[in-house]
């Protein structure tokens, strides 16, 4: 994981190289592009063992822009979604472009799991598994019903359904707590301080260190109470009538938890418009769906599957960003002028994306 994200970085060191003062120290570079790569390539490394964004490799450049394109469109207002009877004209061409671009993500992803498909011929049908695509194809069933595969066009569905959830949310998530950070420098010089002394100046960041910077994971959790990365999260239906603290609620109703809302209530926080990393210093109030006035990954049996990734992904990614590089608001902003406005598409990200100076440190 650590090989990864410094990998993902590389791209930042190469600008802080190559680039002229006055375009980067001026207006800056979308810090969201280069968090979505990285979280595209992590995904990709660990689902399918691939360097996606290698410049070499034509289908991963296609897969990354379909896809990315596809969560555009998902963002995009739709007067056919205020207007049912449009739906069929599709006046805006919305579905349109979004079929379009997910058939293209889909049919490169069938090409994934051919290719798999073939190597496993040559090395064994049950070879050694080595990421999660091989897990797919070795998977039998739970014994039950005797074996049972999963399906060719089920696991076209898994694959896709790892890079949208694992992408887009990651990314939103790292750009909220950089954007809070660059607000509140006195947040930023505490974390930067602690990562400096459990790392040093010597070695690399390795993922474990991560787990001694009590002060970084206080950040990250304050950044998921305000910014939770899917604010209604996935949507429940009631499988039977249902009496909930009075209210009558019919089965099959669809239920949407607004744990956006939960994680600005006043009643369970103090002070909570405010970013305040240190009010989860010495609390046990945890993201993991026991403490359910933060659940930015659910709660329950049917709680994000996601959650260790994201765990890892979001502590081991900010810390490298923060470690490797000195960071400023890029356009002529300021802490007090950046614009903290969202927009909701797949996930809840900002209206407008980060534009940040990056100066590489000497570390």
């Amino acid at each position: 994981m650590s090989n990864m994200l410094r990998a993902a970085i590389q791209p930042l060191i190469i600008i802080n190289r190559k680039k002229k003062k006055s375009f980067y120290e001026e207006q800056g570079i979308d810090l969201s592009r280069f968090l979505f790569l990285l979280a595209f390539n992590v995904v990709g490394n660990m689902v399918l063992s691939r360097d996606l964004l290698d410049p070499k490799s034509k289908d991963g450049a296609e897969f990354y822009d379909a896809m990315n394109r596809f969560m555009e469109w998902a963002g995009k207002p739709n007067v056919a979604d205020f207007m049912p009877w449009l739906k069929w004209l599709d006046p805006q061409g919305i579905k349109a472009s979004m079929a379009k671009d997910m058939g293209r993500a889909m049919k490169i992803a069938e090409g994934f799991v051919k290719e798999r498909l073939e190597e496993r011929k040559l090395r064994g049908e049950m070879g050694t598994t080595n990421d999660f695509l091989d897990a797919l194809l070795d998977y039998e069933g739970d014994g039950k019903e005797g074996p049972r595969k999963i399906s060719s066009q089920n696991v076209n569905i898994i694959i896709l359904e790892m890079f949208f959830a694992g992408s887009e949310t990651t990314s939103s998530t790292i750009e909220w707590a950089m954007a809070e950070l660059l607000r509140q420098p006195e947040s930023m010089k505490k974390v930067k301080y602690e990562i400096d002394q459990v790392v040093g100046l010597t070695r690399k960041l390795e993922e474990n260190d991560t787990e001694k910077m009590p002060f970084l994971q206080a950040v990250v959790k304050e950044t998921l109470r305000l910014h939770p990365p899917l604010p209604l999260l996935i949507p429940r239906n009631a499988l039977k009538e249902t009496n909930f603290m009075g209210f009558d609620i019919p089965k099959d109703t669809q239920v949407f938890v607004n744990a956006w809302g939960i994680g600005r209530d006043p009643d369970a926080w103090e002070d909570p418009l405010a970013f305040k990393p240190e009010r989860f210093l010495g609390s046990n109030t945890d993201f993991k769906g026991q403490n359910f006035e933060l659940i930015p990954f659910g709660s329950g049996r049917r709680m994000c599957i996601g959650l260790s990734l994201a765990h890892r992904v979001l502590h081991l990614g900010l810390a490298t960003l923060l470690y490797h590089f000195n960071w400023e608001l890029g356009g002529g902003l300021t802490p007090e002028t950046l614009d903290m406005r969202e927009r909701i598409g797949i996930t809840l990200r900002k209206l407008h994306p980060l534009k940040v100076v990056p100066k590489k440190r000497g570390v």
